[in-house]
């Protein structure tokens, strides 16, 4: 029974690290707190544990070429400090983010290295490459003028004759952006998991619409964050494009 005990607390215990992304941002929020267009983001996610992961973590270093690091911060993430854990309920898993206002970062092989409070050293690398982030930028820079959205449509780049690109849609109950919170999203489609699934290889790929599994509240305002995307596995993709919130009345 005491081995039974033990075996169940070091699974509630165990950190285990679910993919990373190391790609180049383009930050085109109309809110933009004077950041710069470009910048990189550094994401670990983790697979669902009983004992939250904030809890277990001691400290999360990425690292890149030429020496290059930068050290997250274990603390909740907000729109305010862009560096910390989000949690998302729906699959009862957490996950870091930083974003880094320093413009796009070279090319080259990108580690993001966990270190628990019980002494487990995990990481995770991948290779990142330039070339998808200007074709993908270059296009919607040209295009942008003609993306129309509503709450559950939007136009993709190939629509108007760009590359085939991911879309991940996120959904809140806000009028702007400072009340847009990553942590209370009503409802997100995540295309990652149901690549991971194997449910459906290509989801994502030039898609501009969703149906959502939730019913609106008529007059309520929305706000709407669709991202742009090289890839539908995190540690593929190069670029991710933050378009500008839309807040829009059901």
């Amino acid at each position: 029974m005491r081995q039974r005990r033990l075996a169940a607390n070091t699974a509630a215990m165990t950190v285990q690290i679910y993919d990373i992304m190391a790609c180049n941002v383009y930050w085109d929020f109309d809110d933009s707190l004077g950041l710069p267009r470009e910048q990189h983001k550094f994401l670990v996610s983790f697979h669902p544990s009983e004992t939250p992961v904030p809890d277990l973590v001691d400290r999360i270093v990425a690292r890149g070429p030429g020496g290059y690091e930068a050290v997250f911060t274990n603390q909740m993430f907000t729109n305010a400090n862009r560096d910390g854990w989000i949690y998302d309920p729906s699959l009862n898993y957490h996950w870091y983010m930083l974003n880094v206002p320093t413009g796009f970062l070279p090319e080259g092989t990108y580690t993001i290295e966990v270190v628990t409070k019980d002494g487990q050293v995990l990481s995770r690398s991948r290779e990142q490459r330039d070339a998808p982030s200007r074709a993908i930028v270059d296009s919607y820079l040209a295009l942008k003028d003609r993306l129309a959205y509503t709450l559950t449509s939007w136009t993709t780049l190939a629509e108007l004759g760009g590359p085939d690109a991911y879309y991940v849609y996120r959904l809140a109950k806000a009028r702007s952006l400072r009340e847009f919170d990553t942590q209370r999203l009503l409802w997100w489609d995540n295309i990652y998991i149901r690549r991971a699934r194997g449910v459906e290889p290509q989801a994502g790929l030039n898609k501009g619409a969703v149906d959502l599994p939730i019913e609106l509240t008529p007059g309520e305002g929305y706000g709407v964050f669709v991202e742009i995307t090289d890839g539908n596995v995190q540690s593929e993709a190069n670029i991710c494009i933050f378009q500008p919130h839309r807040f829009l009345v059901a």
